[in-house]
């Protein structure tokens, strides 16, 4: 069995940020898959790149990734890489800078490492269940994040562009005392580094869109539950995530009844 760190991947993973902003800074083609999400040039270059990577560096261990869809159906075993290479993939076509590239280890049916990259912004989490989480500046120097102490109106942080009615009552049911909006997962990384405290998602999610962050805000000290109190778990057979609230550990909060599992 391959013996797996983190820090094996910072350098790679900025190597497919570079690639992204490479095509992120110029036109390029959009396609639509058949669930009619979008896809671009961006997409399947740093798939390529990253898939080539990790299965060289971990020959034993499987990669489950959103742009092959053979790997959906592929035998993995109870210790998977995840990986979604362009999350956020509306907020790159709209340029918002707010896209990220994700990279998840699952042991067990629970992410044990990821990182989570957003090349536009130069901001790079990473977490690992046995050191911790840090941020690691565009200079290769690092910082220690945790999950902050919950006061008495906390602070959420939403999906810039799946704002649901659920979310909104969930938000006014807790007394939310700010909501600040964000793509992708860096949502989980603005709660890991006790910038938010709270993220409530009620809407479809697959596991390669949470699984990074899910480990980082993990390692920082959060959790990740559905909405009957169970931690968030992987490598379902569709691959899809139930509604979800990730959140400081401090936090208490109520779920409205009209936010039923999805």
């Amino acid at each position: 069995m391959s013996e797996f760190h983190i820090n094996d991947l910072v350098d790679v993973t900025r190597e497919a940020g570079k690639a992204a902003m490479a095509i992120y800074s110029r036109d390029h083609d959009v396609a639509f898959k058949e669930d009619k999400s979008p896809v671009t040039e961006a997409d399947l270059a740093v798939d390529n790149l990253l898939f080539a990577a990790l299965s060289k560096r971990y020959p034993d261990i499987p990669i489950v990734t959103e742009e092959r869809a053979a790997t959906h159906a592929s035998q993995r075993g109870n210790r998977f890489f995840l990986i979604d290479p362009i999350d956020g993939t509306k907020e790159f076509i709209r340029k918002t800078g707010e896209f990220t590239i994700n990279i998840a280890l699952i042991e067990d049916g629970a992410p044990i490492a990821g990182i989570v990259y957003a090349p536009a912004t130069g901001r790079m989490f990473v977490g690992d269940r046995t050191s911790g989480a840090r941020e690691i500046d565009e200079d290769g120097s690092s910082h220690e994040i945790a999950v902050r102490t919950c006061g008495p109106q906390p602070t959420a942080v939403a999906s810039r562009s799946h704002m649901t009615p659920e979310t909104e009552s969930f938000i006014s049911e807790n007394k939310i005392g700010e909501c600040v909006n964000a793509g992708s997962s860096l949502k989980f990384c603005l709660v890991a580094a006790g910038e938010a405290d709270i993220y409530p998602r009620f809407g479809p999610t697959m596991e390669w869109d949470t699984a990074a962050g899910h480990a980082v805000l993990a390692a920082a000290g959060g959790k990740v539950l559905t909405c009957d109190g169970s931690p968030l778990s992987y490598g379902k057979s569709q691959f899809r995530n139930p509604n979800f609230i990730a959140a400081s550990s401090t936090v208490r909060y109520i779920v409205p009844a009209n936010t039923q599992p999805v």
